[in-house]
């Protein structure tokens, strides 16, 4: 079968085998865990500047311009300079702040996005850690997020920052309960928390089209509040520049401001990952039914290309959303979840699980 020629597991195989038959088998997981914490720092690094050059190319083209195009090809080398620009500047102490929480609040945010980061399959075979309560964990780790946007502007002792902090805290609060009812939707449709197990069940059709109308409700909740979770726009409220200069990260400066800003996109990717994992199948294929020519060529396109492929179009949804609406006031973006989107989702769940146990969706 093609899938298995794409499959990562082959790879991960020999290389635990190769690894325990050198050294002893404590050495060989603390190795293996060394191995994999590098390359997520990597592909962090890499993915947070490839998605602000993306978004400012993005960015321009919706605004009918050009965007970054001066240093490197194409402007290619732009955040890399910002990045280095960013890492050299002066790290500024501020006066009556908690020094000792201000300085821990970046980590934590970083943290956060990284655990969430971890039970992702990118590819067949290809993820850090495959829980059987994948979903579970991810909807937990991702909270502690908020600990740390609240200990930033509590520690920076300035009103900017408090403002900011406290709005972002009863934002992410409310969204995230639609996030999590719209995730669990899916999670009724395929009777397992585990992500692995999800992307099989989309074997034959994703969710997004077999669920019927029920499912597609239940991913336009989710890409609505997953976006007002992460403080993008047009929900950016707690980092509105107008009346807040920046919002919970006013006082921060170089690494630490970059921690702020590089978290931010990669938590996108993180809410974007787990939309095309669970709504349309992750790394799995597009298959038609019975269409078995058409089948075969799909499996020719390997795992990771159509898990990124699904990833990147729905993050230039979000970044659409922020470069088309205006920013909502604070009551208009409580009202939206509590009277409007809370309420749908319930409506939305209770709906699935009486279609799962009738069976009228596609098998």
């Amino acid at each position: 079968m093609l899938l298995e020629i794409f499959s990562f597991s082959t790879l991960t195989a020999n290389i635990d085998k190769s690894l325990h038959a050198w050294m002893a088998p404590w050495l060989a997981v603390v190795t293996e865990l060394v191995i994999i914490g590098i390359v997520f720092l990597l592909f962090y690094a890499v993915l947070g500047l490839f998605l602000v050059y993306l978004e400012r190319k993005v960015c321009a083209i919706i605004q009918n311009r050009i965007g970054p195009n001066r240093v490197g090809k194409w402007g290619l080398l732009q955040t890399v300079a910002d990045f280095i620009k960013l890492i050299t500047k002066e790290l500024i102490p501020i006066r009556n702040a908690d020094s000792f929480l201000f300085n821990l609040a970046p980590f934590i945010v970083i943290a956060a996005s990284f655990m969430a980061m971890a039970a992702i399959p990118f590819a067949k075979g290809l993820h850090a850690i495959d829980l059987n309560i994948g979903i579970f964990y991810i909807i937990a780790v991702s909270s502690l997020g908020v600990v740390g946007i609240l200990i930033a502007g509590w520690s920076s002792n300035s009103k900017y920052s408090l403002i900011g902090a406290m709005r972002s805290g009863a934002q992410i609060v409310s969204y995230e309960l639609s996030v999590g009812l719209s995730l669990l939707a899916v999670v009724v449709f395929a009777g397992t928390m585990q992500l692995s197990a999800i992307v099989e069940s989309q074997a034959n059709g994703w969710w997004i089209f077999k669920g019927h109308i029920p499912a597609l409700i239940a991913f336009i909740i989710y890409l609505i509040a997953s976006t007002a979770e992460i403080n993008r726009g047009p929900f950016d409220l707690a980092e509105a520049e107008s009346e807040l200069t920046a919002g919970f990260h006013t006082e921060y400066s170089g690494i630490k401001f970059a921690f702020f800003f590089l978290a931010e996109y990669i938590n996108m990717f993180i809410v974007a990952a787990i939309a095309a994992t669970m709504f349309f199948g992750g790394w799995m294929p597009f298959h038609i039914g019975h269409w078995d020519a058409f089948n075969r060529v799909m499996d020719y396109i390997p795992s990771v290309v159509w898990f990124f492929g699904k990833t990147f179009f729905i993050i230039y949804l979000i970044m659409w959303f922020k470069w088309t609406f205006p920013r909502l006031r604070i009551d208009q973006l409580l009202n939206l979840e509590w009277k409007y989107l809370l309420p749908l989702s319930l409506m939305n769940i209770v709906i699935i699980a009486f279609v799962v146990l009738m069976g009228w969706y596609f098998h």
